[in-house]
């Protein structure tokens, strides 16, 4: 056990394999759960990201190894303020001023950081970072939503023209505040588009999700427990 330890701490071809290893792994767990509700930025997005800020990381590394001058870090630096730039393509401002994406946003922010600690060797800090951005992307979110009385539907509809007609349709529904995200679709069927919907204080799930399911062009809705 220590001499692995050893061999993880000391920079090389091998620790720097794990260390990449360890990096697509902690950035594919996070990954996951933005893939599991259909978000754009999914697994192979963070394991590329966490992947990408590692290796940085071991630049840097490999800089002062061979004998280079200047600060290791700065490459890495680079990649906290750069990785905004990419996260500001998963944030939607749609009606009435609903924003949608921070959370993918700002876990993709995280798991760049991840990435970056794991470069560097600090294995406890990063496992421990993924493990509460996991914890605050799926329990915390069920807690929000419940103090929010939020209710959550999911729905798929055929990917035309009259998209955008029919996102508009449900949220004018006068059945509560309504937000809706159109996400990729769940099911991986052709010609389809999945949209998340948030129904803040409904007058009737049951109701809204019939009326949704009859509005032309929607092909499936459910309501999720989350």
């Amino acid at each position: 056990m220590h001499t692995f330890l050893e061999l993880i701490n000391d920079f090389g071809p091998v620790s720097s394999l794990l260390r990449l290893i360890l990096a697509a792994v902690l950035g594919g767990l996070i990954g996951s759960e933005r893939g599991r509700h259909g978000r754009a930025a999914g697994m192979r997005t963070h394991i590329l990201i966490c992947l990408g800020a590692a290796m940085t990381a071991l630049t840097g590394l490999y800089i002062a190894h061979i004998g280079g001058t200047g600060d290791i870090s700065r490459i890495s630096a680079q990649v906290i303020s750069g990785i905004g730039f990419l996260g500001v393509g998963t944030i939607l401002i749609r009606h009435n001023s609903i924003v949608m994406g921070l959370t993918t946003a700002a876990g993709m922010w995280s798991t760049a950081a991840i990435g970056i600690a794991v470069g560097y060797g600090f294995y406890l800090g990063a496992i421990i970072a993924t493990a509460i951005c996991i914890f605050t992307a799926t329990g915390l979110s069920k807690l929000e939503r419940r103090r929010k009385n939020v209710t959550h539907f999911y729905a798929e509809i055929t990917a035309d023209e009259n998209t955008d007609n029919i996102v508009e349709t449900i949220r004018t529904m006068e059945d509560g505040d309504i937000a809706v995200d159109i996400v990729l679709a769940k099911s991986n069927t052709n010609g389809r588009l999945g949209l998340i919907i948030d129904v803040r204080d409904p007058k009737s799930p049951e109701t809204f999700k019939g009326k949704v399911s009859e509005i032309e062009g929607v092909c499936l809705v459910i309501e999720e427990k989350i």
